[in-house]
């Protein structure tokens, strides 16, 4: 079987993807290291599979301008009736797990096992971050993403309480914004990011914005 993309040896780098095609995969590894996630992320790839742990930089790309961030009205009222409570970093593999249950309309997650360990393991070297969100004293919902200077890129988010992914989008992305975020990536657009302001862009233009996100 042909594979869409070279398999990587473990000393070996991963490629510049501005000479990749328009689908992105850009190389395969077999498997998913702390090391290679901190490789991928400011060269602006990301892992998407991991039987086999495919790499990807897709043109285009989604991203969510922060300064065109939009929030409906309906859950500014939500997010100031103070149902839910807020916190960072605190239940970061909770939230994680929380992202790779299965859910309505998405029974089978991308959230594996390897996923699982190497994000942990990133966050304990103080690269990725959680936002959880708290309804009665339990975790409602919350999303999880790698965080490298100005950067952060959005891998995930769950909710198990109306709203709660939401409630929990909008309060990082403020927090974000309040720590000088600049780029703040979605990877695709979806029509719940779309709600938000997510947009497309080439990954020219991605590539640039990353340059300058990232010192």
């Amino acid at each position: 079987m042909k594979l869409p993309a070279p398999l990587l040896q473990a000393n070996q780098p991963l490629p510049d993807p501005a000479k990749s095609n328009r689908d992105g995969c850009v190389a395969i590894t077999r498997e998913l290291t702390p090391q290679r996630l901190l490789e991928a992320y400011p060269k602006g790839i990301f892992p998407w599979t991991e039987n086999p742990v495919t790499w990807w930089s897709p043109d285009p790309r989604g991203i969510l301008p922060l300064d065109r961030f939009h929030v409906p009205a309906r859950l500014e009222q939500t997010i100031r009736s103070g149902i839910f409570s807020f916190t960072i970093n605190h239940s970061f593999d909770e939230v994680v797990q929380g992202c790779a249950e299965p859910a309505i309309g998405r029974e089978e997650s991308w959230v594996g096992p390897a996923f699982r360990k190497a994000y942990s393991e990133l966050h304990r070297m103080g690269y990725a971050q959680s936002f959880e969100v708290w309804h009665n004293g339990k975790l409602a919902g919350g999303l999880y993403g790698v965080r490298m200077g100005g950067f952060f890129a959005g891998e995930s988010m769950f909710h198990r309480v109306r709203d709660a992914s939401s409630v929990a989008l909008v309060l990082a992305v403020r927090y974000l914004i309040a720590e000088s975020c600049s780029l703040f990536d979605l990877q695709m657009v979806t029509p719940h990011t779309a709600k938000f302001g997510g947009i497309e862009v080439s990954r020219d233009e991605y590539l640039q914005r990353l340059k300058r996100a990232i010192p």
